[in-house]
């Protein structure tokens, strides 16, 4: 269920992590602290999507999304298919996934005060 728990090679909570983890991770961190790849992210949580449809989702210019779906792609944090012409994006897994959810429920628990939880 949660990342430790099924992750070959992740840290188990005895060892700190490895220097390639803390980058890796950090890279990710990054990609997700500005407002339209989150957006983006959010918008690839449960499926595939091309630019378009993803330009109309987050309301940013076509070539800004394609450079932030550039930037997450070369992050590790979507992939792509070919369907045709187009190219369909999709959040790279379920890490990815619980990763962009849980830092919008901590942000979401900070702005109404919600109780805090394991």
């Amino acid at each position: 269920m949660y990342a430790r728990d099924n992750a070959a090679g992740a840290s188990d909570g005895q060892q700190p992590p490895s220097g390639a983890q803390v980058d890796a991770a950090v890279t990710a961190l990054r990609m997700l602290a500005d407002p339209t790849r989150l957006r983006l992210l959010w918008e690839l949580r449960d499926g595939e999507h091309d630019v378009t449809t993803l330009t109309a989702a987050v309301g940013a210019a076509r070539p800004a999304v394609s450079q932030h779906l550039g930037k997450l792609l070369l992050a590790g944090l979507v992939s792509t298919r070919r369907d045709g012409r187009r190219v369909l994006y999709r959040a790279r897994g379920g890490h990815v996934r619980r990763l962009v959810l849980e830092a919008l429920y901590a942000a979401d628990h900070h702005l109404t005060g919600a109780p805090e939880h394991d």
